[in-house]
């Protein structure tokens, strides 16, 4: 049988070079010349570079007559030939830097914007080539590094600083997320990528008067084709340390992971758990929280349903069975525990809007309703928590700890949810109610606060003697509203039989306020209703309007008009016409 060569050649995969491209470029740049600031050295060392490159792969130009040849994809059958583009890339830069701190009059700017293009070209194409040979990481650094290079370009020129800024973005977003996997020193040199390009994005944000682009939206600003390289990059790192990750600790257990989709998985759970509890977060806007929140729970949804998954194939081998139920239950509890989080993250957004006024753009402000069905599902979450952790039977030290945590919380959970309740009725003109209930908020809180003395929680302790003070200066506010209530019936009452009257059978119409301008009395009408106010009356009410004389003609009938046959035109007879007619 015969085998077509060209099929063959097809069918062959195509060779994936692989380049730790920041670490390539930090250790070039420090060993020759640039940690003392000597761009002149360094580019003579990446132009040496370039002559052994050219030597060992037999790339040469020609003898004599200087014929370039060019680097395509097809070129490039071996790594070096991308290390090529790479330091024409890095020569050009080190040229541009050598001149620019050399003190440039105009023709040396001119010179060394030129060298600055020259290095953009380079590294377009080393990225260009990179994401064609190159694997999913090399690819995404060379992205940083053409991103790099171009807002470089554009900073220099001192026009177009918003695409400066947005490409140096790009580069910190980039090494952000690299950052965050690996080993310690490429997060080091991750880090130090990142201080080496914040100065630059501060004085571009500076130029720009304050940029649009906010510093926890890195991502926002990358292009779709740079994200799908950080997410194919960030699922393979997370592929390769999930290799090494055996099992899953919760509350002192530990439950065996054997399912690699499973640990993936956990692995992306637990890294954006990292994000939203990092240091960087508090700048971080709710929106994005409750975004990261969602990223968490689908992911941890898809680690349950795999351990299902091996569950319904398990059949009957208990020691498997038993190691599987727990690690659904561990992760059960950690998506419990991640979905109080949430709620009480809007909790948070919901009282800060329950302080504010309206202003003039018409901001919705939150009703005590909306925070009593929220702290309404805490309570159904801290409940559902406490069961699922209590129903084993043999619970450890750590595991009755934060049941009992957990309970003191759900009953601070129901002390709010009562005080705003009382909030509720209080707005509905309901004096005794409200009185009555936030004097059982009070309560609530007060056990709560007694139960928590020895707790380490100390911002729950200080939230809880907040909320006892507004228990306190509230009730006492609704008492005193009720008593002046009170107080007002029999004024209120003697001015209504006052003004009834036997022989006036007219229903009271209502008073406008254009009506009365003279007279001092309100328009709005009483406290804590409902009623419109009453300004003017609209629509107008109708009012009587005289309508037109009927005049009749009665002298028509009377007059005898004359005869008008002396002027009527005659008509000629003929003969036959006289005879017949």
């Amino acid at each position: 049988m015969e085998v077509d060569p060209s099929a063959a050649a097809e069918e062959k995969p195509a060779v994936r070079f692989s380049i730790n491209v920041l670490e390539l470029m930090k250790e070039a740049q420090m060993q020759h010349g640039l940690r003392q600031s000597d761009y002149t050295r360094y580019r003579r060392y990446c132009s040496a570079r370039l002559r052994r490159l050219y030597k060992s792969l037999k790339f040469l130009h020609g003898r004599g007559k200087y014929t370039r040849r060019n680097i395509t994809e097809s070129t490039v059958t071996d790594v070096r030939y991308l290390h090529i583009v790479f330091y024409m890339a890095e020569r050009a830069w080190s040229y541009a830097m050598e001149k620019k701190t050399a003190g440039t009059n105009a023709q040396q700017r001119i010179y060394m914007l030129g060298r600055f293009r020259k290095a953009v070209k380079w590294a377009s194409l080393f990225s260009q080539l990179c994401s064609v040979k190159g694997d999913s990481r090399t690819s995404l650094e060379a992205e940083a590094y053409a991103s790099y290079m171009k807002g470089a370009l554009f900073f220099e020129q001192d026009k177009n600083i918003e695409v400066a800024m947005i490409n140096f973005k790009n580069t910190r977003a980039v090494y952000e997320e690299l950052g965050k996997y690996g080993s310690i020193e490429n997060q080091l040199l991750c880090r130090q990528r990142i201080e080496e390009v914040e100065p630059m994005i501060d004085f571009c944000s500076h130029k720009l008067g304050g940029s649009s682009l906010q510093a926890h939206e890195l991502l926002d600003t990358a292009n779709d084709l740079l994200k799908a390289k950080m997410e194919a990059v960030l699922s393979e790192t997370r592929s390769q340390q999930a290799a090494s990750m055996t099992e899953f600790n919760w509350l002192g257990r530990r439950f065996p992971i054997t399912n690699a989709k499973t640990r993936v998985s956990i692995l992306k759970a637990q890294q954006l758990e990292k994000d939203l509890n990092g240091s960087a977060t508090e700048s971080v806007a709710a929106d994005k929280k409750l975004g990261i929140f969602d990223k968490i729970f689908s992911a941890y949804h898809d680690a349950r349903s795999c351990i299902r998954n091996d569950l319904a194939s398990a059949g009957n081998a208990e020691n498997i069975r038993d190691d599987l139920n727990g690690l659904d239950k561990a992760v059960s509890a950690v998506l419990g525990l991640r979905t109080i989080e949430r709620n009480q993250l809007l909790v948070s957004i919901a009282k800060s809007k329950f302080t504010k006024h309206q202003d003039e753009k018409n901001e919705r402000i939150t009703k005590p309703e909306e925070l009593v069905r929220l702290y309404d599902l805490l309570i159904q979450n801290t409940t559902d928590l406490t069961d699922l952790v209590s129903s084993g039977r043999n619970k450890n030290e750590e595991e009755n700890s934060f049941i009992h945590e957990y309970e003191l919380k759900g009953l601070a959970f129901r002390a709010e949810r009562c005080f705003f309740l009382a909030k509720s009725y209080s707005s509905a003109g309901k004096r005794a109610e409200a009185y009555a209930l936030f004097c059982h908020a009070r309560t609530l809180t007060d056990s709560a606060l007694q139960q928590l003395a020895n707790s380490p929680d100390k911002a729950l302790i200080q939230d809880l003697k907040s909320l006892c003070d507004n228990c306190r200066s509230n009730s006492c506010i609704e008492h005193a509203t009720g008593i002046m209530e009170e107080e007002s019936v029999p004024l209120k009452l003697s001015k209504g039989v006052s003004a009834m009257s036997l022989g006036d059978d007219k229903t009271k119409e209502n008073k406008y306020l254009l009506d009365m301008l003279e007279s001092y009395e309100s328009a709005i009408g009483e406290p804590n209703t409902k009623g419109p106010c009453r300004i003017a009356q609209f629509p107008p009410p109708f009012q009587a309007v005289p309508c037109n004389p009927i005049v009749l003609d009665m002298a028509y009938n009377a007059i005898e008009f004359p005869s008008l046959e002396n002027r009527m035109k005659k008509e000629k007879k003929g003969l036959l016409s006289r005879f017949w007619g």
